[in-house]
């Protein structure tokens, strides 16, 4: 329990200020003893990210037919309406931290994450995620060379793992070295997720969001794959709104 925490504390304010003690000195400063108190804080952060739901932060698992805040359904998405909202709970230079609410057949293109670690655990409703990596240099596998006027904007990659999440999953987890680049889907009906970015996004200090598409997916979904991801611009028929944050105040 970090310094300060109580039992009356919210599990969203422990989730924080244990975030805040995880990414405020990065575990590559320091040598090993940093690299070793990284990992156990990170671990604290995961084995609280596992505990929380949907009610501890005063969220009602929304149905298909449902809009935010009670007001009137909305159009679709195709007709103006954000196929995904996002509540902000709190950040710091250190860390971000707020809910992503995906409607029914949404998605979060496939999208990467500079230099930044992050955690994600879903609250409710159901996601599948695709991770990849991108790779520096060839390993000696099988991908075919790109076509030659595509070259500037392709990067080579490995697709490291598909899975599905729910809330009684542990949290999902990238670094800047695995799992970096992911997609995420609503499978089977709107959904919702707490996400931790560290640190979070900052295009002025070179932390800006890029998107991608598979060139020549494998239906096979093949792990550990070489494939090529082709950088794009933001796909038109995604964005993301804002909703208020209903739970517990947060205080860093």
């Amino acid at each position: 329990m970090m310094p300060g925490d109580s039992d009356m504390s919210s599990i969203v304010q422990r989730i924080a200020r244990q975030a805040l003690a995880t990414f405020r000195n990065q575990p590559q400063v320091g040598g090993a003893d940093a690299g070793k108190c990284f990992l156990e804080n990170l671990g604290e952060l995961k084995s609280l990210m596992t505990e929380v739901r949907a009610a501890d932060l005063k969220l009602v698992p929304r149905r298909a037919e449902d809009s935010p805040s009670g007001v009137a359904p909305a159009l679709p998405y195709s007709h103006g309406a954000p196929p995904v909202t996002y509540m902000h709970i709190c950040e710091t230079d250190h860390f971000s931290m707020g809910v992503f609410l995906l409607k029914s057949g949404a998605s979060i293109p496939l999208h990467d994450h500079p230099e930044m670690h992050g955690v994600l655990k879903v609250l409710y409703g159901k996601v599948r995620i695709r991770c990849f990596d991108r790779l520096e240099r060839p390993s000696g596998g099988s991908t075919a060379a790109p076509p030659p006027a595509q070259v500037g904007s392709l990067r080579r990659s490995v697709l490291r793992s598909t899975g599905e999440f729910t809330e009684e999953c542990g949290p999902c987890v990238l670094s800047p070295d695995r799992d970096n680049l992911h997609q995420i889907d609503a499978v089977d009906g709107p959904t919702a997720f707490m996400d931790i970015l560290a640190p979070p996004y900052d295009p002025d200090d070179g932390r800006d969001c890029h998107y991608y598409r598979v060139l020549e997916a494998d239906p096979t979904e093949q792990k550990e794959k070489e494939l090529w991801l082709m950088e794009i611009s933001q796909p038109p028929d995604f964005w993301c709104g804002g909703e208020p944050y209903p739970g517990p105040e947060v205080s860093l």
